[in-house]
């Protein structure tokens, strides 16, 4: 009987072990089955379960998204700065006060507006002015000098004055004719006018209405923004690389649009062999055409290109985002998937970035749209997605 006990509670023992060890054995495929690697998907990608991002196409499309295949390329050293765009010499006349008065603007005459050559931008008005009207005077002065010139001719055939008194009168009768002739031809009843010396637009008003002005003094600025100048202002530190520089970009406050300077026939001037006094900057200074929206005078952000590099991997700026000083792309993996990517970048042209690493030659990146990508990747109505062949 005691034989009977024993073989029951050893066999009992048995069955507590095998249940223990099958519990086991299940417990292992499931931490097995939490714990395995990211599988490929077949496109050479990891799947990453709910990593990656899914945009069907319509919205993608609908989403204005955009991707292109990396590939090695010839990118430019950049040089980064800032300057200010200037009137080339030629393209911005003044005009002046051709007599002393009081300023009355012709009619509407603002910064911006387009002018005429000819056309009147001030009135100069000298009445109750104690030095009188300049054009009267110059009338009287004329028409005296010219009785005396005349009264002369008449007396110099005769000897009755000598040859040195007639040329003196004759002298003086010009100088008065030359003056009259001058102040005359745009005097109105209001006054002396004073027109565009060329066509183009109005730079600045130099005067307030009101203001009293003598002879010679600027009146208002008309620039035809045909060429203009762009110079850099570069730290010393450059100073030995500036002999490589070909080309520049600019990047203007007023539109955040990237000038080139290749497409606006831009040429590089002359750059400064000493800093100048007001500060330690050595001037960098382009020529290049207009296309009508670049206001001179403006203050720019500028990307000096300088010794190119072969090979390298570049990005448009709108494909990156930025993260609390980090940046990352969005790799497409499939027709309807995206990676987020976190990249390391190099120099920056104003229109293209270098990337150091993070992305290969053949990889699909989105280049426009990629803050729809990412806004995508926070939504949590957005499933995980597999890749199930």
């Amino acid at each position: 009987m005691k034989k009977i006990i024993f073989l029951g509670a050893l066999g009992m023992f048995f069955l507590g072990s095998c249940q223990n060890h099958s519990g086991t054995t299940s417990d292992e495929h499931s931490h097995t089955a939490a714990e395995a690697p990211d599988v490929h998907d077949g496109h050479g990608h990891e799947t990453h379960g709910g990593d990656e991002i899914i945009l069907p196409p319509a919205k993608a499309q609908a989403a204005g998204i955009v991707t292109s295949t990396v590939e090695p390329g010839r990118f430019q050293q950049v040089i980064r700065t800032s300057g200010q765009v200037l009137a080339a010499q030629g393209d911005e006349q003044v005009a002046v006060a051709t007599v002393a008065g009081v300023v009355s603007f012709r009619g509407r005459v603002i910064e911006g507006m387009s002018v005429r050559k000819g056309s009147p931008l001030v009135v100069l008005s000298s009445q109750n002015i104690a030095e009188g009207d300049p054009v009267q005077k110059a009338r009287v002065a004329y028409e005296v000098s010219k009785k005396e010139y005349e009264r002369m001719q008449a007396l110099v055939g005769d000897k009755i004055v000598s040859e040195k008194e007639f040329a003196q009168a004759k002298q003086t009768y010009e100088n008065a004719r030359i003056s009259y002739e001058a102040v005359a031809r745009n005097h109105t009843e209001h006054g002396q006018t004073v027109s565009s010396p060329i066509a183009g637009y109005v730079k600045s008003l130099l005067v307030k209405e009101g203001d009293y002005v003598s002879v010679g003094q600027p009146l208002v600025s008309v620039t035809q923004n045909r060429r203009l100048f762009l110079r850099a202002d570069v730290s010393e530190k450059y100073y030995a690389d500036l002999s490589s520089v070909s080309s520049a970009n600019f990047r203007t406050p007023y539109n955040d649009k990237v000038y080139s300077l290749k497409e606006l026939n831009g040429r590089l001037l002359s750059y400064g062999k000493a800093s100048n006094a007001d500060g330690y900057y050595i001037p960098v200074t382009f020529e290049f055409d207009n296309k009508g929206d670049v206001i001179p005078g403006s203050f720019v952000e500028i990307y000096l290109l300088s010794t190119p590099t072969e090979d390298a991997l570049t990005l448009p700026r709108t494909a990156l985002t930025e993260e609390q000083g980090s940046y990352f792309v969005y790799q497409q993996v499939d027709e309807e998937g995206y990676m987020k990517r976190p990249v390391t970048i190099g120099a920056d042209d104003g229109e293209r970035v270098q990337i150091l690493s993070g992305i290969h030659p053949g990889d699909r990146i989105v280049t426009q749209g990629a803050y729809h990508v990412k806004l995508a990747s926070a939504s949590n109505a957005i499933p995980a997605h597999t890749h199930e062949h």
